[in-house]
């Protein structure tokens, strides 16, 4: 069997998926059909069907999944909230270890959930961000006079 490049099911695997249930075919068949491992086909089948009146749909399946892949991968939490993120930063800038501002935030937000953050988290934030634009120098500077 060959490695696919991509290993999320596509559009048109799910439609064939759904296409091949319909015609009773066995999870064994449609993996073979399709070229992928028979607990890929299962996972996805049992994912959507759960009992005898269940119908496997590919197109809704295939536009949660896309939209599950998106939501959870985009943004992290101290980029979405505004508060949080002006918290850390002020905390980085009174020297403050991401161990003290996960700490201290904590005490600060005992109960609010978008405030509560690890001091892994805030590590991760700092060092995935892109450093090496920080001490580029604008382009007009190297611009020559032609006078």
């Amino acid at each position: 069997m060959l490695r696919k490049k991509t290993y999320r099911l596509t559009l048109k695997e799910r439609i064939q998926i759904e296409t091949l249930l319909n015609e009773n075919k066995s999870k064994s068949y449609i993996a073979k059909t399709l070229n992928r491992a028979r607990s890929t086909i299962t996972r996805e089948v049992n994912k959507w069907v759960q009992s005898d009146k269940d119908k496997y749909d590919g197109y809704l399946a295939y536009w949660w999944a896309k939209e599950d892949y998106l939501s959870k991968r985009n943004f992290d939490k101290i980029s979405t909230y505004k508060q949080l993120r002006f918290y850390i930063y002020r905390g980085l800038l009174l020297d403050w270890t991401p161990e003290q501002i996960a700490g201290k935030i904590k005490i600060d937000f005992p109960n609010d959930p978008i405030m509560s953050i690890s001091h892994e988290s805030i590590y991760r934030y700092i060092y995935t961000q892109p450093q090496a634009s920080l001490n580029k120098k604008p382009n007009y500077l190297f611009v020559k006079n032609k006078t």
